[in-house]
């Protein structure tokens, strides 16, 4: 016997698989890159000023104000008050897309495909919740009632492919939160293997690190990148910053701090010590998932 949620699971996993939509999605990913062009557009986008992603917190403005809205006009609250919360709604919702048009152009494959039905959905809630903030200007009731609710259902469908984006495929999670080193000190390579200029990759307990250089002293972060899990010994070094090769995020060496997105969260740093010629390094401090990874 089927359960609800696993055939949920079953008509997520079919848009998942469905390649027939590639065509589309990259068409539109193409046109996102053109839309929100690298720099201070992607940076604010994504919320790398911030250290969080911008997409979550508008999501829960904009949900939360025509949720809210479709509330007040099923209950036959004050018509002028429900449309000025809608309208509020509505205006959350542009910034909100932005920034998951921003998120989604950094996608691939499955992901992408799922972000794209996402999307779609909730394009079309938010079209709508216009239609029915229009037909209810200086009357209520008739559709201008029903558009909303149409609107509500159609937004719980979208939010719920924006949780299984981010809650099961891992969409915009640091992909370094599950990596587990120990607080021991560990070796990972001869200090005449590090480069002067460039990056050398290495294996500390398994969990990739990057070694490089920054005024003779070696440094040490984790390999993968934070946004999307690229391999940063593969990138470039420039004024004291690696960029990912990408989608080219840098983080300054000395700390892992994010210098340009669309990355937000900060490349986890080592402490590292030479002895007898050797670069050992250690973590600073354990965050308990990354004392509880799953290998």
């Amino acid at each position: 016997m089927y359960t609800l949620a696993h055939l949920t699971d079953r008509l997520i996993g079919r848009i998942e698989r469905s390649t027939g939509l590639d065509p589309i999605a990259d068409a539109v990913a193409a046109f996102a890159r053109r839309a929100v062009p690298a720099g201070l557009a992607r940076n604010g986008a994504s919320g790398t000023p911030t250290g969080h992603p911008m997409h979550p917190p508008l999501t829960a403005l904009a949900i939360g104000s025509l949720s809210a809205s479709t509330m007040l006009g099923m209950t036959g609250a004050d018509p002028r008050g429900t449309r000025r919360v809608m309208g509020m709604g509505l205006l959350a919702a542009l910034p909100t897309a932005y920034a998951g048009l921003s998120d989604w152009s950094h996608t691939a494959a499955a992901e992408r495909r799922v972000g794209l039905v996402h999307a779609a959905v909730n394009d079309l809630a938010i079209g709508c919740y216009l239609a029915g903030w229009l037909r209810s200007r200086g009357r209520a009731g008739g559709k201008g009632r029903i558009l909303p609710v149409a609107g509500w259902l159609l937004m719980a469908v979208g939010g719920m492919l924006g949780g299984h984006l981010s809650y099961g495929m891992g969409v915009g999670v640091d992909t370094t939160a599950f990596q587990h080193l120990d607080l021991e000190w560990t070796d990972v390579a001869a200090e005449a293997d590090v480069p002067d200029q460039g990056l050398v990759a290495v294996h500390a307990d398994g969990v990739p690190v990057l070694l490089s250089r920054v005024d003779g002293t070696v440094v040490a972060m984790a390999d993968r990148c934070t946004h999307r899990g690229g391999p940063l010994h593969e990138g470039t070094v420039c004024e004291g910053a690696v960029q990912c090769p990408w989608h080219g995020s840098r983080f300054r060496l000395v700390d892992g701090a994010v210098v340009t997105g669309p990355a937000v969260r900060p490349q986890p740093t080592l402490q590292v010590r030479i002895v007898d010629g050797r670069v050992q390094v250690s973590r600073s401090e354990q965050r308990s998932l990354r004392a509880r990874p799953v290998s």
